[in-house]
């Protein structure tokens, strides 16, 4: 990946789509399948076990077969090539059974299944994190008043309580969509070439079952390969969520302008220190949020973009799918990430709350002052912000990603 996407997604998601990790998950596939048509009798046991055997990833050069994959169409082409060969080394008797009526783009979907359900798990968590750190502040700021802002202008007195509310309802929300999207779309692609699994004489649906449970995915029922609305609506899902990220990233971004001094991220060594002007302190984990924002909608639009495609197998609509998919987790991951970790931190300056708040009412009539800049105006946001906290906290139960 590029250098910029290091500090813009998180070590983790990089890891989840490196070379490495996807040739991996390709290859649990591949045992999977040999394991599960041994068990219905379509393969010798024999040749299983070599194949099982075979499918370790460090037996494999992973950039030759990245290279071979451009001039191939497709990585599961070089890889499967690359897996006859080292089975043939051991049991040439087992060759013709390696991915025995499959095809590419079964063990590609399946693999990207493997590695978009760690990607989601670092995402579920990161997203608890922040949510929970929210509430933590909409407790324990339930009754700091704070003006709030429309159309960027001052306009009455809220708590920062309730605004803390307002930023971790959608993170809660989303975190159960993205959890019941991921389990419609976690599945096992099993399909052959053309979607009827007809090499497999009958028992494909019994091979479809047992890979689903070896591999902890799901069992979709039926073959997926132009069938894309549920594994789009999990991408949907994660564009929604880093819009959510965005706004609480441009919130704290303008209240902690020096001008108005509100918030500030955590204080660290390392942290949003600037080059040239030692005073600065750069809201870094809401610039990686922000920038995530900027660019998940693309990524978003390309995948919608790509559903649209021909018959039981698709010509460039699938791959260029393939090539947004990572680049949309590593976004997604990248903007929680930055504030899970930014969050528990946040300096609540209410101090400086409250002296916004009687500037602008210094400015004003004594009538319209009292009417909409009383602190005290506080205390009714703050009773709703304990309310909808307790809701909210009531509702982060880990969820459960595998079916």
């Amino acid at each position: 990946m590029s250098v910029f996407e290091g500090f813009l997604s998180s070590s983790e998601t990089l890891a989840a789509f490196s070379d490495h990790n996807f040739v991996d998950a390709m290859l649990r596939f591949e045992a999977a399948l040999a394991r599960a048509q041994a068990q219905v009798g379509l393969i010798p046991e024999s040749a299983a076990h070599s194949i099982v055997g075979s499918c370790k990833v460090e037996l494999f050069d992973v950039a030759k077969i990245v290279r071979d994959s451009g001039r191939a169409g497709s990585i599961a082409i070089p890889l499967v090539k690359s897996l006859k060969e080292a089975v043939g080394l051991f049991n040439a008797d087992a060759v013709p059974y390696v991915h025995f009526g499959s095809t590419s783009q079964d063990v590609i979907d399946t693999a990207m299944a493997l590695v978009t359900r760690e990607a989601v798990s670092l995402i579920q968590a990161d997203l608890t994190k922040a949510a929970q750190a929210l509430l933590r502040h909409a407790e324990q700021h339930a009754t700091t008043p704070i003006l709030a802002r429309t159309l960027m202008q001052p306009a009455s007195v809220t708590s920062f309580g309730l605004k803390c509310v307002g930023w971790a309802a959608p993170l809660v929300r989303s975190r159960d969509r993205i959890a019941r999207a991921a389990r419609s779309a976690l599945n096992v692609q099993l399909g052959g070439a053309v979607g009827t699994l007809a090499q497999m004489k009958g028992q494909g649906p019994q091979v479809r079952r047992r890979m689903a449970e070896a591999l902890g995915l799901g069992d979709p029922g039926a073959t997926w390969h132009t069938q894309r609305d549920e594994w789009i609506a999990l991408g949907c899902e994660l564009g929604i969520m880093v819009g959510s990220l965005g706004k609480i990233a441009k919130d704290i971004s303008l209240m902690g302008q020096y001008e108005v001094g509100e918030l500030t991220e955590p204080n660290e060594p390392g942290r949003g220190g600037s080059s040239a002007m030692p005073h600065k302190r750069n809201p870094v984990a809401s610039m990686v949020a922000i920038a995530a924002a900027e660019r998940a909608p693309q990524r978003v639009a390309a995948l919608l973009q790509a559903m649209p495609q021909e018959h039981e197998r698709a010509l460039g609509a699938w791959q260029a799918e393939l090539g947004e998919w990572p680049q949309l987790l590593m976004s997604a991951h990248g903007s929680v990430r930055a504030l899970a970790g930014a969050l528990p931190g946040l300096q609540v300056d209410a101090a400086r709350m409250r002296s916004n708040i009687d500037r602008l009412r210094a400015e004003l009539p004594r009538e319209a002052a009292d009417e909409w800049f009383d602190p005290a105006l506080a205390a009714p946001a703050g009773e709703m912000a304990l309310a909808q906290a307790l809701v909210l906290q009531a509702q982060l139960n880990p969820p459960q990603l595998a079916k």
